[in-house]
């Protein structure tokens, strides 16, 4: 019997309890470390402009040391991980081990201190009764049981003991001149959340926000640190978790993705689609290093989804959704991918900007490419693209409602162009988006017939159109839905006064600050309706 059954029985885990306490403050430590050093050096030198050759030598350093403090982060929340599992395993094993010697003990068995069991009761001569026989070999065989049962929970312990060593020996978080990878971080943090049971499996899969929430909101701290290092391009898709939690989990992706677009590119190997996402996470990167040096919380950044397969699909929010008194999301259209996120960047800042200058409180407007928006081709003309696009926004709206702090904030969902017909499709299935109101921009149909199928109040679902934008004149009534912008359709009209189908965002335009009247929860200025006209199809498509 192994000479650690005494030992177990009587240890005293207060140790490692501590030990666990003293290495998750230490990553909590680094945590902070990291975002201080986003926020207070690269962030304001990024966006005071700084150029030249030294602005490049110098942030190459400054990010080489923002990377090795997350890195250490993720390293340091691996080390509390793999003692607190360490811990609770003994520990179980320790109480299956104390039941056992008691059980035994109750039953007439004795438990020395190396764990061997015997019974203290005679054993039965050879002339005792078949009986007495009998009576001896069911005791002889609960023994063994006892036996099997002291063994297992010395073996769990053990095992426990020596897993956790060889994870501890492979993780070094203080050696900071070696090469730190994002990646070897997720591999290492993946292979640490496996010894604690955090497996991928266990993430929700059905995309339901209360789910999604309940379980986020079961896990510990440490729990919750370990799966955004673990399996962050999982985390931060998670509709209905708290907004931070989603952007620092994408905020991994994306320096992983482009630590992987780097290699490629000094390897030769970066081909035309991958030229095209590595400027997309370049601009967003751009984007999110002047934002984090900004004082004003309410252009600080939030990447609420990030994904290069495809066109790729990006996620962001100016200002913070889960506080916010206001919250928008704006939904792009025909044309628009991972390329363009600064442009959708933009765009919901000036939306911001609109709803601020009526004074109505805090505000975050979210862009919302989260599906894949149609080329200019035969798709733009179908719901095909709608549909999944549809259901996954009316998740992400209802995650909102359930990621959201204190009173309901005032949620209204904008489309523009083919995001127009997006927000529509969600709206009118699985009971609506849960908006106060709708807005859309330069819509070729929302995929409904009236403004009554979309389930909310139609007083609240507002069309926004110049009179020469094709778009909105001559595609509607034609594969989409009836016009928004038509008193047929039910809805409301707001007052335009820019042209064509992308000035919509003009600055100091009425255009723009209706929008943002809605959006801070006021009437906006009302228009005209838009009057059947004849059809004159465009010779060449604008981006829908």
């Amino acid at each position: 019997m192994p000479e650690n059954f005494k030992e177990l029985l009587k240890q005293d885990f207060s140790d490692q309890e501590a030990a666990v306490k003293s290495w998750q403050k230490l990553a909590k430590a680094l945590e902070e470390a990291q975002i201080q050093h986003r926020h207070r050096v690269t962030g304001p030198l990024h966006a005071s402009g700084w150029q030249g050759v030294d602005s490049r030598y110098a942030f190459l350093k400054m990010e080489a040391s923002e990377t090795q403090l997350g890195t250490a982060q993720s390293d340091v929340t691996s080390i509390a991980t793999i003692l607190d599992t360490v811990q609770v395993e003994m520990k179980q094993a320790q109480h299956t081990l104390r039941q056992s010697v008691r059980t035994a003990e109750a039953d007439g068995f004795t438990v020395d201190d190396h764990g061997n069991v015997a019974d203290g009761r005679p054993c039965p001569t050879g002339n005792a009764d078949e009986e007495a026989q009998e009576e001896h070999s069911v005791r002889v065989a609960v023994m063994a049981g006892y036996k099997n049962d002291i063994q297992a929970a010395l073996d769990q312990a053990s095992t426990a003991d020596w897993k956790g060593m060889q994870l501890l020996q492979k993780i070094d978080a203080f050696t900071l001149d070696k090469d730190y990878g994002a990646q070897a971080a997720k591999d290492g943090a993946r292979t640490v959340a496996d010894f604690a049971h955090l497996d991928e499996d266990s993430i929700p899969s059905k995309k339901d926000p209360k789910e999604n929430a309940k379980w986020w909101a079961g896990l510990s701290p440490q729990e919750r640190q370990e799966y955004i290092d673990a399996y962050p391009d999982k985390i931060g898709w998670l509709d209905g978790i708290p907004s931070a939690d989603r952007d620092e989990a994408n905020r991994k992706t994306v320096d992983l993705s482009l630590a992987n677009y780097d290699m490629k590119k000094q390897n030769g190997e970066l081909g035309i689609h991958d030229q095209r996402q590595y400027e997309g996470l370049q601009k967003l990167q751009t984007a999110l290093d002047k934002a984090d040096g900004s004082s004003d919380s309410s252009k600080q950044l939030y990447v609420l989804g990030i994904d290069t397969k495809g066109d790729g699909r990006a996620l962001v929010s100016q200002g913070n959704p889960d506080t916010a008194r206001n919250v928008a999301v704006q939904v792009p259209g025909t044309d628009n991918d991972l390329v363009n996120v600064d442009e959708q960047i933009d765009r919901v800042g000036r939306l911001q900007k609109a709803a601020h200058a009526k004074g109505s409180g805090s505000t975050a407007v979210v862009s919302w490419l989260g599906y894949d928006a149609p080329e200019v081709d035969g798709s733009m003309a179908t719901k095909g693209r709608a549909e999944p696009g549809g259901n996954d926004l009316r998740n992400f709206t209802h995650g909102l409602r359930e990621s959201h702090h204190g009173e309901r904030a005032h949620m209204t969902v904008l489309g523009h162009s083919y995001g127009s017909t997006v927000v529509g499709v969600g709206a009118s299935h699985g009971g609506g988006l849960d908006a106060d109101d709708v807005v859309v921009v330069g819509s070729p149909g929302m995929g409904v017939h009236h403004a009554k199928d979309l389930n909310m109040n139609p007083g609240h679902v507002w069309a926004g159109w110049a009179p020469d934008d094709l778009v909105s004149t001559a595609a509607s009534n034609q594969t989409l839905g009836e016009n928004p912008a038509e008193k047929e359709f039910g809805g409301k009209v707001f007052d335009v006064d820019t042209s064509g189908h992308g000035g919509y965002w003009d600055e100091g335009s009425e255009s723009l600050a209706n929008q943002g009247r809605i959006i801070a929860g006021k009437r906006p200025n009302e228009g005209d309706y838009h009057w059947h006209a004849p059809h004159t199809p465009p010779e060449t498509g604008p981006k829908w």
